[in-house]
């Protein structure tokens, strides 16, 4: 704090130091000037003086008694004076003036208004100006920064301070929250783990008494979307207590030590509203680790983050203030902020699994008029590793579609359809593909489905389709399976790897021909096959050894390779080896269903889309024209 206070009397001092500089600028350059812009003045000896009398040249002369200065012109001389120091002794003066013909004026300046007005021109106008501009600067400042507050305030950390040394946190009263854990489905053991919180904060006493302390602080850690502020909004709301929310970003500021008075203010606030909730969404925004200093640091942001650490070894958590923070990138943040003391209790908020997702999607139907029968189990199932805001998104596209549709009620195609927008964006109507790139695109997804259907270890088709979506694909063929797995064995991940292949395989058996429409085919078939070797262990050739690391599991973030380079070229091989089987393996597998292929492909190519039941009678069926195994 002292080093803070040091650094803001070093920046108002040298703000002081500028401003006395332009001050003595202005007065020695621009305010002399002020009163005779557009005369030249001219300084001479008082014997030109005489010359230029006795020549009769003068044509007006004014003389100051004060200073014995007269300023003269000539005739016929525009925009010229001349300025000298008469002599005091000079009785004759008046009478060379008069002999001269000049007109001559006295000046018995006035002290006081002289006086006056000397201060006004040299001293006041200049201050002023110099107020005005500072004042004009600041408040552009401030409003870059986003900061509304009185532009000049000295009791706030400095001259324009204003509310920079704010916190700027929200705070909602206990009556306000309005969210308690019913709000909250999906996360039983995130809230189960949270209850304890709620607990303490209700009944502190049960606490005390046996000598135990609450963790000062709880870091809510998941993927985005999965309702880690909702969580910490219900925890206030349980235990009817105040609530203060900010994000990490807003701690961050141009000037230094402003971040540190915002944490100063916010604790402050809240050891006044005790007991009460602190919740700091993004906290790895000025949580990250510290990399010791020099050019390449972050001085502002490690201030912030030191005040952080200050206040929360400060406080008494007796008093019932709890610290809830929010990240997605727990890996990045400082270990001094994960000590035990201050954010020592980690709970996940994982993303929901089929009970989980159920729930949630319940939830948010309750408020949307539905038409019976609806069926969220099957919505539930269609979206494995959606996270609880894309499924409040999925009941809310369904209902908007079902307005666009001029219906008063949602039904279950319109969840289903929701779902389909939300993995593959809107129908594309306006594009048009031509009557070949139908035919491609009909035996490609048809080539994924039959590739799928003829694999035991492979999920059911539920739906295949060629009409264009938004996120640029062309058709796709969806799967779902009938329970959610949490193991996948190695089996199940080569038949995944044909899967993705089958599409471009049914390319070149039918037309010779390859097509760009697997790109997006062959990038997930590589990415798996490369987690294959290096991180599940699933080859032959390197066994169980982890090669790689995945930077942020909550971010998708892909994996790194932490091996020699010879050894990443031997990944490469075997990567190439495990792809270019799984595509042996599909082109087999159409080859054996030739027949049914092309019955399917032009069964699609005409409905444009099908389902998953539809694909498996015609598949199943026995067709008169399909020639016999034996043939």
């Amino acid at each position: 704090m002292e080093m803070d206070d040091h650094k803001r009397r070093r920046n108002m001092i040298l703000y002081v130091l500028i401003a006395f500089l332009v001050y003595l600028v202005l007065n020695m350059v621009l305010f002399p000037n002020l009163g005779r812009q557009g005369t030249k003045v001219t300084d001479v000896s008082y014997t030109t003086l005489l010359d230029d009398l006795s020549n009769k040249e003068v044509d007006k002369i004014q003389y100051t008694t004060d200073d014995a200065q007269a300023l003269y012109t000539k005739k016929g001389e525009e925009g010229q004076a001349y300025r000298t120091t008469t002599m005091p002794n000079d009785s004759d003066l008046t009478n060379r003036i008069q002999e001269a013909g000049a007109e001559l004026t006295v000046s018995i300046p006035d002290q006081s208004s002289g006086m006056w007005t000397y201060l006004l021109v040299t001293i006041v106008l200049p201050m002023a100006l110099f107020l005005l501009v500072g004042w004009w600067l600041n408040r552009r400042m401030k409003k870059a920064m986003g900061d509304d507050g009185p532009s000049m305030n000295f009791g706030g950390g400095g001259f324009g301070g204003g509310g920079l040394g704010k916190s700027g946190a929200r705070i909602v009263a206990s009556k306000d929250v309005g969210v308690t854990f019913k709000d909250v489905a999906g996360q039983e053991e995130a809230k189960e783990s949270l209850k304890e919180v709620v607990d303490f904060l209700e009944k502190p006493g049960r606490y005390e008494e046996i000598g135990a302390k609450l963790p000062r602080g709880a870091l809510l850690v998941g993927p985005p979307g999965t309702g880690k502020t909702l969580l910490a909004k219900a925890v206030a709301g349980e235990a009817g207590v105040p609530f203060f929310s900010i994000s990490g970003s807003e701690f961050v500021e141009m000037f230094v030590g402003r971040g540190a008075a915002k944490v100063r203010d916010l604790f402050k606030q809240a050891k006044e509203k005790a007991p009460c909730i602190v919740f700091i969404d993004e906290i790895d925004t000025i949580g990250k680790k510290r990399d010791g200093g020099g050019f390449s640091g972050n001085d502002e942001r490690e201030q912030t983050l030191n005040q952080l650490l200050t206040e929360m070894d400060g406080f008494d958590n007796q008093k019932g203030i709890v610290v809830l923070a929010a990240t997605n990138r727990p890996d990045s943040l400082d270990p001094a902020l994960l000590r035990p003391g201050r954010f020592d209790r980690r709970v996940p908020v994982e993303l929901p699994d089929l009970t989980g997702r159920k729930a949630i999607l319940e939830l948010h139907s309750k408020d949307v008029k539905v038409e019976s029968p609806i069926d969220l189990t099957a919505i539930a199932r269609a979206t494995p590793g959606a996270s609880g805001a894309d499924l409040a998104n999925i009941i809310n596209e369904g209902a908007l579609r079902a307005v666009r549709l001029g219906r008063k009620r949602a039904t279950q195609e319109d969840f289903e359809e929701s779902v389909e927008v939300i993995i593959a964006g809107q129908q594309r109507k306006s594009t048009v593909l031509s009557d070949h790139e139908k035919q491609v695109v009909s035996y490609h997804e048809i080539g994924h489905a039959i590739v799928a259907a003829r694999q035991k270890q492979s999920a059911p088709v539920t739906k295949i389709t060629i009409v264009p979506r938004t996120s640029g694909a062309l058709g796709y063929t969806m799967q779902v399976e009938e329970d959610e797995h949490f193991l996948t064995t190695r089996q199940e991940v080569l038949d995944k790897l044909a899967v993705y292949c089958g599409g471009r395989a049914a390319e070149e058996l039918i037309f010779g021909e390859m097509t760009t429409g697997a790109a997006n085919d062959i990038e997930q078939a590589t990415k798996l096959a490369r987690n294959m070797v290096t991180r599940f262990g699933m080859s032959e050739e390197f066994g169980m050894m982890a090669l790689g690391t995945v930077q942020n599991a909550y971010l998708n973030q892909d994996t790194s390779l932490t091996c020699a380079p010879g050894t990443a070229e031997r990944v490469d091989e075997v990567v190439q080896k495990l792809i270019v089987e799984a595509h042996e393996r599909a082109m087999q597998i159409l080859r054996e269903n030739k027949f049914k292929l092309h019955e399917l492909a032009h069964y699609l190519y005409k409905k444009e889309t099908i389902t998953g039941e539809e694909f498996m009678s015609l598949l199943t069926r026995e067709n008169p024209l399909m020639p016999k195994a034996s043939e």
